[in-house]
């Protein structure tokens, strides 16, 4: 089956703009997710919207209301909300090109494949694709998905481009909100040079498929064992805990374990600098 888009419309940089589709880039359909059943009857459970005054309403008499005040809304019809048009509503507008370390990591959000919809837009996709390639930068544009207006970062990839949506200044909190009281403290510096050894023993490269989700794991364990030994489940013992200890022996233990907790893996060998670095990223989520 197909991918849907998430979006289809136009990318534009200045006069030259091309039909395109925008495809999430992740997929969460692998997830473990439980649905709410009657204890005793073991059917699912029924979601009915109810006016807390009336009871029960049908579907076709709910509407959207925004609340400007506890209890006093202003209705809004999905007509209205359909006619609150940008040109950002059907254009991804390339707006400006800055270098990627000037956007800040806390900014970076989700990411998306964007590919030329339909053969015809291909060639002018190579073009701007092609261009962006070359500049080196990062392409900043807007687009409104989900009555919303976001900006996006767009970087060549392959023969497509990758877009992440980036988030506002508004969304992200201020690191001094958290971090403003911890206590300016000068570290030990034998104990500093013992973490750092630690650090290279377990230095190594990179690979996604190391890092798999073991909660969920055990997740899938528990429930294929339910279904096999009707609903009786061995006994988990309990997780340890962190053992409390001097931090100085702590640190010594750790590093003449020699990372032995988990194999190292190999450090990557030097590669020579390429004239554009994709960076791989993760949503934040």
């Amino acid at each position: 089956m197909a991918t849907r888009p998430t979006w289809q419309g136009y990318l534009r940089l200045s006069l030259v703009s091309c039909p395109v589709a925008l495809y999430t880039a992740t997929s969460r359909s692998a997830d473990v997710s439980f649905n709410m059943l009657h204890k005793q009857t073991h059917n699912r459970i029924r979601m009915i919207p109810t006016d807390p005054e009336t009871g029960p309403v049908e579907r076709a008499d709910i509407v959207k209301g925004y609340e400007i005040e506890k209890g006093r809304y202003v209705v809004v019809t999905d007509e209205e909300i359909k006619n609150v048009r940008l040109e950002t509503t059907r254009t991804i507008d390339i707006e400006r090109f800055v270098d990627e370390a000037d956007i800040d990591r806390l900014y970076w959000n989700d990411p998306y494949f964007l590919a030329p919809d339909g053969e015809m837009a291909v060639e002018a996709f190579s073009v701007i694709r092609e261009a962006m390639s070359g500049a080196g930068k990062v392409a900043l544009a807007r687009v409104v998905m989900h009555q919303r207006e976001r900006v996006m970062a767009l970087e060549p990839r392959d023969q497509g481009i990758v877009a992440y949506t980036i988030r506002s200044n508004s969304e992200v909190r201020d690191p001094a909100e958290f971090f403003g009281s911890i206590p300016d403290v000068k570290a030990d510096t034998k104990m500093v040079a013992i973490a750092e050894k630690i650090i290279d023993q377990l230095e190594g490269p990179f690979d996604a498929s190391e890092f798999t989700d073991r909660y969920e794991t055990a997740l899938r364990k528990l429930i294929a064992e339910k279904e096999n030994n009707h609903g009786v489940t061995a006994p988990v013992a309990e997780p340890k805990e962190a053992e409390v200890i001097d931090l100085m022996e702590a640190l010594r233990r750790s590093l003449g374990e020699g990372g032995s907790r988990r194999k190292a893996a190999p450090r990557a060998p030097e590669k020579k600098p390429a004239a554009r670095k994709t960076p791989a990223r993760k949503r934040a989520s």
